[in-house]
Order: C-alpha cells, then structure tokens, then sequence
C-alpha cells in the first residue's frame, strides 16, 4: 500500500490578500458585480466569503504576486 506525501509549495508563489465587507444594505447583484470588477481589471480571484448572522458580507480576496527573477 503507497501513502501520497503532501508536495511542498512550489517556489516562488504568494499570494497578496484583501479584505472587504458588504453591509446587508448591498444586493447580491451589486455586490457580484463589485467583485467581478475587481477581478477584471485587478486581476483578484475569490478566496473567502463568509456571510454573518446580521447579513454582513466578508469577503477575502487573493491575488498572485510574481516576482522577477534576474537572469545573468
């Protein structure tokens, strides 16, 4: 029986989070379309949605953040 070992992470990724919160008051389609924006034109990718007991929206956000690597 073979046992799957966990890859390590793959060098040279990390991630840049954001964090935003949508009051109640926000319709769902207005705050699809905010997000879809961001994600457009930022480049930001969905990571979190956590909705409260008061109908508070917090949404976590992620981005990659590539660095340079210089060559000789």
């Amino acid at each position: 029986m073979s046992r799957a070992h966990p890859r390590p992470p793959s060098r040279g990724v990390e991630w840049e989070f954001d964090r935003v919160t949508f009051s109640r008051e926000f319709p769902r389609n207005v705050v699809t379309k905010l997000l879809v924006e961001r994600a457009e034109h930022g480049g930001w990718e969905l990571d979190r949605v956590r909705i409260g007991a008061d109908g508070t929206r917090r949404v976590v956000l992620r981005r990659k953040i590539i660095r340079a690597v210089r060559t000789a």
